[in-house]
């Protein structure tokens, strides 16, 4: 099966990019794709994230294992599309360049049969083109507790003043 994935650039402008890709490629494959399709020299870093319906960030899929677990934790290369796309509408976030934080929404929007002679990946949309910089993100932590609670808050764990008696 052949799906169509819109990756939206995270910016008040429209621009995106359609892309056409085997269900069964990577998400090193897809990552290829998108940094050929939005101009960038793919030699950054970049993470692919599980997303829900109000594109809140889960688990994280980087290009590269970092980690020193002996484990094979999943990356780019060994996760295919159809993994973390089961059914039309579902979601990811991808960034790339941890620096500049060039960040992408990205939905499975069509599953087709895939065209006689067509070799995929193919980018077939292209709408709009990327800012010289990416643009400034701000992040915004969410309380865990309201002002009128941290007054009540006291668990009698730690009190300041003995640890200096």
């Amino acid at each position: 099966m052949i799906y169509k994935i819109r990756v939206i650039f995270d910016s008040k402008e429209d621009i995106f990019r359609d892309i056409a890709i085997d269900a069964n490629d990577t998400l090193e494959d897809l990552h290829n794709t998108i940094t050929q399709s939005f101009g960038f020299e793919g030699n950054e870093m970049a993470s692919f994230y599980m997303s829900d319906e109000l594109w809140e960030q889960g688990n994280e899929i980087p290009l590269f294992d970092m980690s020193e677990s002996l484990i094979q934790n999943p990356t780019m290369s060994n996760t295919s599309i159809v993994s973390v796309f089961p059914h039309k509408n579902d979601r990811m976030l991808y960034v790339y360049d941890f620096l500049s934080m060039w960040t992408f929404f990205v939905e499975l929007f069509e599953i087709e049969e895939p065209e006689s002679g067509v070799t995929y990946p193919v980018v077939a949309t292209v709408f709009g083109q990327l800012p010289e910089t990416a643009p400034d993100k701000e992040f915004i932590a969410e309380n865990e507790f309201d002002e009128d609670q941290e007054e009540d808050y006291d668990d009698g764990a730690f009190d300041e003043y003995d640890y200096y008696n």
